[in-house]
């Protein structure tokens, strides 16, 4: 884990996971997925540097009940 935001209020937390890599593999999201669950956070950013564009580099990751599937998580690019 790379870094923990809180919000001004200090309710809710993002965790953000910062990688300069060619491009994404599973084992990233792996990873965020299994810092998310050790410290309870639902939400967290994979962020790519090694990217012509930011926005080509963030991957949002989100573990909650409310997705099916075995690893609980739901990835949005």
């Amino acid at each position: 884990m790379d870094a923990l935001v809180d919000s001004p209020s200090g309710t809710e937390s993002l965790l953000v996971e910062i990688k300069a890599v060619e491009r994404f593999a599973s084992i990233h999201t792996a990873q965020v997925v299994s810092y998310l669950r050790a410290t309870g956070l639902p939400l967290g950013l994979l962020l790519n540097f090694n990217v012509p564009q930011m926005r080509m580099g963030v991957r949002r990751v989100i573990l909650g009940e409310w997705f099916a599937g075995a690893s609980n998580a739901a990835c949005i690019d």
